[in-house]
């Protein structure tokens, strides 16, 4: 049973208790300036500013037809990631394309600050942020009504007996790392669990390569991304940098983050339970640990 069941049995005491994190400064998504007319333009005209900016395209993928995510990477970044044991989770940052309900085409990109504390990488990413910034345009943080303090993101934790970031699910087990790397890399390319590889980067420094994976046409249906964006992203600025999820391969073993502590750290302010909220996405976090197993080839595939 997952911890999503087990909180909803104690929503009442949760309720009571709150979360435990006081209002701050950073928000995990930033809204960039309007580009273009249509998503073909919109990104095409962003690619270009990435480039012009210094950035290396790591991947795109395009989770429905309403949204284009382009994950991106630089030395900076790198670096920062091969700070801290398990800082490959934010190696990149993420820059979407959505259409909004309105048909306007929305720009935006995830908080380098936000997720680095949120990660636990002993670094300062506001340089990256800067880039952006100037790339992309800031006109300002959204997502969680009030944002966090760094040292609430370090400590995450969306609710009492919710995980941490500390709290990594081990998906498989190699007799090295470069038959790890080989081995999901494959199995993402084959589609293994309906799963598909959006980047891959190899962390300089260190025995790490973290790949981000889609889950389009997974047939474990709760973990589909568009299954759970479906259910959670409602509001009318998108948070499509949720997406997509990864596998993080270190010293030959291949770690992901527990949904109720992934999907939270992105949504901090989604309820428990009533419409668009954990409760509507239940069956996510055994379904998404499955599918991400099958990609790695651990127990579940």
């Amino acid at each position: 049973m997952s911890k999503i069941r087990t909180i909803l049995s104690a929503a009442v005491m949760a309720a009571v208790i709150g979360t435990a994190h006081a209002g701050g400064e950073l928000k995990p998504f930033i809204k960039g300036n309007a580009e273009g007319s249509d998503m073909a333009s919109a990104v095409s005209a962003v690619k270009d500013k990435l480039a012009a900016a210094g950035f290396e395209i790591a991947g795109e993928y395009s989770p429905y037809d309403t949204a284009t995510i382009i994950a991106i990477t630089n030395d900076t970044l790198k670096a920062a990631a091969g700070k801290t044991d398990f800082g490959a989770f934010g190696a990149a940052t993420r820059v979407t394309i959505t259409k909004g309900k309105d048909g306007s085409i929305q720009v935006a990109y995830t908080n380098p600050e936000y997720f680095g504390n949120a990660y636990r990488m002993d670094a300062d990413l506001s340089g990256v942020k800067s880039k952006l910034a100037s790339a992309l345009g800031d006109n300002g943080g959204y997502g969680p009504e009030s944002g966090l303090s760094a040292d609430d993101l370090q400590d995450y934790q969306y609710k009492w007996l919710m995980p941490y970031f500390t709290d990594r699910l081990e998906l498989a087990e190699y007799d090295s790392q470069d038959k790890a790397v080989s081995t999901i890399e494959a199995n993402l390319k084959a589609g293994k669990g309906g799963t598909g590889e959006v980047y891959r980067i190899d962390i300089p420094g260190q025995k790490a390569t973290v790949f981000g994976v889609a889950m389009k046409g997974t047939p474990e249906e709760c973990a589909g991304d568009k299954y759970i964006m479906d259910n959670i992203d409602f509001k009318d600025t998108r948070s499509t940098g949720h997406l997509p999820y990864e596998i993080v391969v270190k010293d030959g073993v291949a770690y992901a983050l527990p949904a109720e502590f992934r999907i939270a750290i992105s949504f901090p302010d989604l309820s428990m339970v009533g419409s668009n909220s954990f409760a509507s996405i239940m069956c996510a976090p055994g379904a998404i640990q499955a599918t991400l197993e099958a990609a790695a080839g651990g127990s579940g595939s």
